[in-house]
């Protein structure tokens, strides 16, 4: 007979809109154990696994605190009540919870008081909170089912009957708890105990202070990048214009590099991936990007989840994965392997044509040609580091417009997507891909007059060789990253060089003179040497720019962009990730216009 041996949870603390599925351990008659399911429709050995999900509702309800939500809440903003804010969100752990956060937490009555055409708070934040009254239980929901414990003061809901459940706000701050028993599949008698299993109190997902988008171009006002803003709720204020597109670029943070060792100040629960690709889902379509480009996105999360969520959106998708040779840390397990994927909305772009760069290919081809035989095995030792580069050619549609000249010529976009080799003592190899990858791309430039896009994580700070070449088109002599190349692969130095007329876009902050407030805001989050963003990638361990969005500047403008997020608000608590925020990179995000084109 089939018998259950454990059932575990993979995350301590549940939270609204991610799914729990549990982990149920079965023994077989001839011992063997498995974690497969054992559905009513594919029963084992004559049985069937039959599940229950209870919610465990006390008569006093206890809210917890909206900003830190393993935290219990005891004030209530009372101005979110006024404006309908959903309820969860009216809640703090304490005053000072409160007033910290007063910030953003203006920006949800302001908004919300706007939909409701209502009058926005005054922003003292001084009368709006209370202390929270004793709640009782919902009465709508779920009928009660039979308590065995009928003096335990609490009340049973039946929410669900299979093996998986996502928390609603109904269950915030309620413990959930899995039960699973062994049923006879003619006589359908369970045979044997039932197993449980109960959570921690649920928590609501914790919601990340909103970003806007900042106009750059001259003329452009504080008022329009509000009304452009990114909400985190999922709504955008703005739609882009009619001849402009937006180009989002996102390291989301592979699972199989957020581990506990790693990450230890983020919470378990916060760092698991089902909480995690839930956020990154919401984050990513909530910024209604017309072309994405995601780096560290696993083969298995790009099929199972990212492709088949973004297609419910609009976008269509390509990928590639990285190469194997290098990766010998996941044998028999390449689901782990981890790529560049691309989206781009089909109502706005269609597919021409997809190139893949695979940099181990050009490093055989190097050594073929520049090093002697007996160096080969050490060149390629030292070269083969699985990264690659995904290349697509798109179509734009525009609204019907097929060229911003209206001459009725193809409007046509490249789109690089890369992730550079991530280990700093190797500058070598790091300037020597992003080279390899300008050489491809000047390569379709001579075939088509296209604007491009090169967007991606270099792991290359500004200033460095790699961000040099791409910016310049050239590297001084002199340059220090230029010291380090055993190989002799960067020789003759004025080899490393490009035609492309690119300039990273976040540059457009320090460099347009004049505008807003907010924008005057950006500059003071802007490198004065580079121009380009403090950080994109903020660790406990490192905290600088690795990410960027070029364009070629001939054929493309930047209108606005997704505006920079203010270090002393993300670290106060904690580095990436966090709750809040569920890769270790920072989302960029860019508004274009195509430049029209000289008639001679």
């Amino acid at each position: 007979m089939v018998s259950i041996v454990r059932v575990h949870l993979p995350s301590e603390i549940p939270i609204v809109g991610c799914e729990i599925t549990p982990y149920v351990l079965l023994r077989r008659p001839d011992g063997s154990a498995t974690t497969d399911d054992a559905p009513e429709s594919a029963p084992v050995d004559g049985c069937f696994l039959r599940y229950k999900w209870i919610r465990i509702q006390s008569d006093k309800k206890v809210p917890v605190c909206s900003i830190h939500p393993t935290e219990a809440a005891t004030l209530q903003c009372l101005g979110c009540l006024k404006v309908k804010i959903p309820v969860t969100k009216s809640y703090h752990c304490s005053a000072k919870c409160f007033a910290d956060t007063w910030q953003h937490h203006r920006v949800l009555h302001e908004r919300a008081a706007n939909t409701e055409n209502g009058t926005e708070e005054d922003g003292s934040g001084d009368h709006l909170f209370g202390r929270l009254p004793t709640q009782s239980p919902s009465t709508n929901g779920p009928v009660p089912i039979v308590n065995p414990d009928k003096n335990s003061g609490e009340t049973w809901y039946e929410v669900g009957r299979s093996k998986t459940y996502t928390p609603t706000s109904d269950d915030i701050g309620h413990v959930l708890r899995f039960e699973c028993v062994v049923v006879d599949v003619d006589t359908r008698i369970p045979v044997g105990a039932v197993s449980s299993i109960l959570t921690s109190r649920v928590i609501p997902a914790p919601t990340p202070t909103p970003r806007r988008m900042i106009p750059v171009v001259p003329g452009g006002s504080g008022a329009e990048a509000i009304q452009g803003g990114f909400d985190m709720d999922g709504r955008n204020a703005s739609v882009t214009s009619m001849g402009t597109f937006t180009v989002l670029s996102y390291n989301i943070l592979a699972d199989t590099y957020a581990t506990n060792d790693v990450y230890s100040y983020c919470p378990s629960w916060a760092l698991s991936w089902t909480y995690r690709r839930q956020n990154l889902l919401r984050e990513i379509v909530g910024y209604h990007a017309d072309i994405i480009c995601l780096q560290e996105v696993q083969s298995n999360h790009y099929e199972e989840f990212f492709a088949p969520e973004l297609d419910k959106h609009g976008y269509q998708a390509l990928y590639k994965k990285r190469t194997s040779e290098y990766l010998q840390i996941y044998p028999g397990n390449p689901n782990n392997i981890d790529g560049c994927a691309t989206f781009f909305r089909r109502d706005r772009f269609t597919h021409v044509k997809k190139y893949e760069v695979e940099f181990n290919k050009a490093a055989q081809s190097l050594t073929d040609a520049v090093i002697t035989a007996g160096q080969k095995k050490a060149a390629l030792n030292r070269l083969i580091k699985d990264n690659i580069a995904l290349i697509a050619v798109l179509e734009a549609k525009f609204g019907g417009s097929p060229s911003p000249d209206n001459s009725g010529k193809r409007q046509l976009l490249c789109v690089a997507n890369t992730h550079v080799n991530v280990q700093q003592e190797l500058k070598d190899v790091k300037l020597w891909q992003v080279h390899t990858l300008l050489k491809g791309l000047e390569k379709i430039a001579v075939s088509a007059d296209i604007p491009m896009l090169v967007c991606g994580d270099f792991n290359s700070v500004p200033g460095s060789a790699p961000h040099t070449l791409l910016a310049l088109g050239k590297i001084d002599q002199m340059h220090p990253d230029l010291s380090i190349d055993p190989l002799g692969i960067l020789r003759p130095i004025n080899k490393l060089n490009h035609q492309l007329c690119l300039v990273s876009a976040y540059s457009s902050f320090a460099r347009i003179g004049g505008g807003s407030y907010e924008l005057e805001q950006q500059r003071r989050r802007t490198d004065p040497q580079t121009n380009e963003p403090l950080f994109t990638n903020c660790t406990r361990d490192f905290i600088g720019t690795h990410d960027y969005i070029f364009y070629t500047a001939d054929s493309l403008t930047v209108q606005s962009l997704l505006e920079l997020v203010d270090e002393e608000s993300l670290r106060k608590d904690t580095a990436l990730p966090s709750p809040e925020w569920s890769s270790d990179h920072i989302a960029l995000l860019a508004e274009f216009r195509c430049k029209p084109k000289l008639k001679h």
